[in-house]
């Protein structure tokens, strides 16, 4: 029943995003840059929605989280933590309440997941956005396609950064639980 839920979710979801794209499109023109910038959205929103059912993966060459991230170092330099603060803020922090509104004790595996799923999201988002501003360059609407590449950090590549330190800082947090579990006889299942 709880399956069935979701997948109407996900279904209604799709059917209201494909409504509203096909109704605005015929009031802009199928050819508006925007429609673009739209479809990105509706990507985000509609894995977002269907996350209780298949979450988003990294490909496998980019999942691993590298020392040098978990620094933070070139994180801080790029302004990647001040965004990862400004995240956590109302009402920012709405957005992914699975990520920013855990628990007193969060599940630090569930919190993981959660986090590696919305870094895939927004890995996928600005793979299938990239061709477009490309597409806007060759075309010469060369403000359109600054004002797109700014969208792309903004909602995608600050976001993506700002998530992978939060993985590296979690395989941290629960390499230290498993540290413990194992001192006093336990032992928890394994995480990535």
């Amino acid at each position: 029943m709880q399956l069935l839920r979701r997948v109407l979710a996900v279904t209604g979801t799709a059917i209201a995003f494909a409504v509203s794209f096909v109704m605005l499109a015929r009031v802009i023109g199928v050819t508006s840059p925007w429609l673009a910038l739209l479809l990105m959205f509706y990507f985000m929103g509609l894995a977002k929605v269907a996350e209780p059912i298949f979450m988003f993966r990294m490909p496998r060459s980019l999942n691993k989280v590298h020392v040098w991230e978990q620094t933070g170092r070139i994180y801080r330099r790029l302004g990647v933590l001040r965004f990862g603060a400004f995240l956590r803020n109302p009402p920012l922090r709405y957005l992914n309440t699975n990520v920013y509104l855990s628990p007193q004790a969060p599940d630090l595996h569930g919190l993981y997941r959660r986090a590696a799923s919305a870094e895939a999201i927004h890995f996928y988002a600005a793979v299938m956005f990239t061709p477009y501003i490309g597409y806007l360059g060759i075309t010469g609407q060369y403000n359109t396609g600054t004002f797109f590449v700014a969208v792309q950090l903004i909602f995608n590549i600050y976001p993506i950064l700002h998530l992978r330190y939060l993985r590296g800082r979690l395989e941290t947090a629960l390499r230290m639980q498993l540290r413990r579990n194992a001192h006093a006889g336990g032992s928890i299942a394994g995480y990535g």
